[in-house]
């Protein structure tokens, strides 16, 4: 279960970051709207963190919750904001995912 919650945790610092990026983008109370998304999303994110990190060592949950979010975090700048997918971004995203699924497999 805790696993669970940390991946959960980890959208959510996909989400929190998401809403900086369209916040740069928004104009007027729209702009708001994005920055009280990301107030929201970083409190259940840093919420659910606190709690798993009860359960699991902290350096392994806090660089899978660092790792979602890095990963998420970067397919959502190419696929929502257009930024460049080149081999070498791509590369080292594949290469931190693997270590996510590492630190995983080598956890008690």
């Amino acid at each position: 279960m805790n696993w669970i919650l940390l991946i959960i945790a980890g959208l959510f610092e996909v989400a929190f970051a998401s809403c900086l990026g369209k916040a740069k983008e928004a104009t007027g109370i729209e702009t708001i709207y994005w920055y009280i998304g990301f107030l929201i999303c970083l409190g259940i994110s840093m919420f659910l963190l606190v709690k798993v990190s009860q359960q699991l060592p902290i350096g392994t949950a806090y660089a899978v919750w660092t790792g979602i979010g890095a990963v998420g975090t970067v397919l959502v700048g190419i696929l929502v904001f257009k930024e460049p997918a080149t081999f070498w971004r791509l590369f080292f995203i594949t290469t931190l995912i693997a270590s996510v699924i590492g630190l995983k497999v080598v956890s008690n």
